[in-house]
Parts: structure tokens; sequence; C-alpha cells
């Protein structure tokens, strides 16, 4: 299994197993991401702690499932980022466009305060 799905409160915190987000794990991260949100599920919580590589395929499946949360009008955090991966986002321009907590607690704090404000 590439990845962990929990449900906590009223969003899901989806945990990536892996060290590396690439072309292996993306394929089934999106197709989970797009089930979820197909399901109903409109605010996800991303934990990438233990990923310490991304790629342009790994990118794009963060930016797919903020694009489905904010279409369904709802709440997408990343949180955990390992210092690679964070300067990769950062290089990327995508630390202004994304919801990014250090870890998974504060990420959780943010998820809740966010979701109260809808």
């Amino acid at each position: 299994m590439d990845f962990k799905i929990d449900k906590i409160d009223d969003f899901m915190v989806v945990k990536v197993l892996k060290e590396k987000l690439d072309t292996n794990v993306v394929p089934n991260l999106k197709s989970e991401i797009v089930l979820l949100s197909g399901n109903g599920e409109k605010n996800i919580l991303l934990d990438l702690s233990k990923c310490n590589y991304c790629d342009s395929s790994g990118l794009s499946s963060i930016l797919v499932a903020n694009r489905l949360c904010k279409n369904a009008d709802g709440v997408f955090v990343i949180a955990g980022l390992q210092p690679a991966v964070e300067r990769l986002i950062a290089v990327s321009q995508l630390d202004t466009v994304l919801n990014i907590a250090p870890n998974v607690e504060d990420g959780i704090q943010m998820m809740r305060q966010s979701i109260g404000k809808k």
C-alpha cells in the first residue's frame, strides 16, 4: 500500500507512505483522490511527512487534489513537507497557492479552522 486514508471530523487524511512521490505512486494517489472527491469528500489533508522526493507527476497530483477540493467548495491542506519537497514547491511558486502546514498536527488545526469558516 502506497498510502493510508483516515477520516477525522469532516475531512480525510491521506498519508503517503512512500519516500518518493513519483510516477510509481502518483497514478494510485490521483485515483484515490478522485474517488474520494466523487464520493462527496471535499476536505482533504495530504500528509507528506514520509516523502523526501517529489517529481512533476507528484506536483500534478497535489494540484489535482487542490483543484477538486476548491471546486467542491472544500479545503485542501498539505502537511509535513520535507526540505527537498518544500524547496520544489517554493521554486514552483505553489507555496502561494496551496495551504501548507509544517506538520500533521498543525494541518489538522488548519483544516478544522478552515472548515469552521465555511
